[in-house]
């Protein structure tokens, strides 16, 4: 009886070892066997940047207010989105760190010793952001030598030339913004007050001269660096760095662009400081001298500078024929506004409007930089004439379904002419969108009425045009809110512009 359940029992042994090797059996096969599904490779996707498409880039940069806004053409602080390399390793997520932004109340007592008016609070709170800026952009600009400067000019990445271009005068403004610092600290108080520093601000903004070089060179700068970036080993030590928490995700034009920001904000810290401050308090007539100072300093440099980069671009046209050469451009001191417009036939142009002439061109890589090399001859503003062309009007590319169709081929056209004896040389543009478009004629009505008026008055001296320029500038300088939107065009930066 026993044997038999024993061979019972060995039997449902069996039959169990049975379906386990089944049941494991099955499970490989389900493993091994080739899935239906189509699945993409993880390695394709490399990072998140490249699925991110490109921001949408206007075609109009405007000149006059150079100061105003980066030359680089993206958002202030926005971090420049470098593009994919076949060099470039893959991105490691980064903690950011962020500067913390503090106010007087929060730093120091504000109860201490004394009860003080909401006014005097606003007004403490005016004088420590402007004393905790300049603490904020002494950092960055020791950040900016410290983390760029130094490393690839000792690891060999670029020279101490092509350094010296483009960082510019910058090591001279630290010990410069370093003096106002001090003495904003030494006139404060034990509990965090201040009580007079007009003063100090009348004695120190004649320094600020010295942003005149610094602020001249940025054109020059910004097309270098952005013609260095071509360097992989220079574009993976910039991308190193962005990606490092010390960054904040600035890029490295965004640190050389800081003390232009910084300079162009004296006016609007001076003014909020003068707003609470009292008709009776000793420094409102301090306050008022230097908000003047800092005015006429603003619009010197910005008119120098302005006129810096209408050379630098000048200097980067190339011309087909002897020809092609205008007085009108070589007398230029104005660019009023260029950006990229196509043609009728999907052409994409780079057009230059000069106070006086009009140069429309093409951009070519030579010696691995880029140049404006002449599309047609230069037409003078003062024989210029312009039509804006209705949406659909225009035919595009000589095809019947571009005369006919209303899609983005048809949009956003206008005309220029020029005559000349018996021959008439006409262009027409397409601007990237209609605010576009108005602001390419804006400019070229604005440039017509200031060759008329300039034709129907008396002579003036080059002086003469520098002052008037100075008072134009001097009245706007302050409105770093323009409505005018920035664009780039491949490696090489332009800037802003007022109305």
């Amino acid at each position: 009886m026993m044997g038999c359940c024993l061979f019972i029992q060995q039997k449902k042994k069996r039959k169990q070892r049975k379906r386990d090797v089944d049941s494991l059996s099955l499970c490989s096969l389900d493993i091994n066997e080739p899935s239906t599904k189509r699945v993409k490779p993880l390695s394709r996707v490399t990072s998140l940047a490249s699925l991110i498409p490109p921001v949408k880039a206007a075609p109009l940069k405007r000149i006059g207010q150079t100061l105003q806004r980066s030359i680089s053409f993206r958002s202030v602080c926005r971090p420049e989105i470098m593009a994919p390399r076949p060099w470039s390793r893959q991105v490691v997520p980064t903690v950011t760190k962020r500067r913390d932004s503090k106010l007087w109340s929060e730093t120091f007592d504000v109860g201490l010793g004394h009860m003080l008016s909401s006014k005097e609070i606003k007004r403490q709170e005016a004088i420590f952001e402007l004393s905790q800026g300049e603490q904020d952009l002494i950092e960055d600009l020791k950040l900016a030598k410290k983390a760029y400067h130094d490393p690839m000019l000792k690891l060999c990445i670029m020279t101490e030339h092509e350094l010296n271009q483009i960082f510019g005068t910058l090591d001279s403004l630290i010990p410069l913004h370093e003096d106002l610092l001090s003495r904003l600290r030494d006139v404060r108080n034990p509990d965090g007050s201040t009580d007079h520093m007009g003063h100090i601000l009348v004695h120190w903004l004649p320094c600020l001269e010295t942003y005149n070089s610094y602020c001249s060179n940025q054109v020059a700068a910004k097309a270098l660096l952005d013609h260095k970036k071509q360097d992989h080993r220079v574009h993976d030590f910039l991308q190193r760095c962005l990606e490092s928490p010390f960054s904040r995700k600035l890029d490295l034009w965004n640190f050389l662009d800081i003390p232009r920001s910084r300079l162009v904000k004296y006016p609007l810290l001076l003014r909020e400081i003068l707003k609470h401050t009292p008709n009776e308090h000793p420094d409102r007539q301090h306050l008022d001298e230097a908000i003047n100072m800092i005015q006429s300093i603003v619009a010197r440099i910005n008119t120098q500078t302005g006129e810096s980069e209408c050379r630098y671009y000048k200097e980067r046209l190339l011309y087909l024929e002897s020809g092609q050469r205008d007085l009108l451009i070589e007398s230029s001191r104005i660019l009023i506004c260029h950006g990229e417009l196509k043609n009728n036939r999907g052409v994409k142009l780079h057009v230059f409007l000069f106070q006086d002439v009009l140069v429309i061109t093409r951009a070519i890589s030579h010696n691995e930089q880029l140049w404006y090399q002449l599309y047609r001859q230069p037409i003078p503003v003062r024989d210029l004439e312009w039509e804006d062309l209705q949406d659909g009007e225009m035919r595009v590319g000589g095809s019947i379904r571009g005369a006919f169709s209303n899609n983005e081929r048809t949009k956003n056209f206008f005309r220029v002419m020029f005559r000349c004896g018996g021959q008439t040389q006409m262009h027409c543009f397409q601007a990237s969108d209609t605010f576009n478009k108005q602001q390419w004629l804006n400019c070229i009505r604005q440039a017509k009425e200031a060759v008329g008026s300039a034709e129907s008055e008396p002579p003036r001296s080059p002086q003469m045009d520098r002052e008037r320029q100075h008072n134009d500038c001097s009245d706007t300088m302050e409105d770093s809110s323009s409505e005018y939107p920035q664009m780039e065009l491949a490696d090489i930066p332009v800037s802003p512009v007022r109305e």
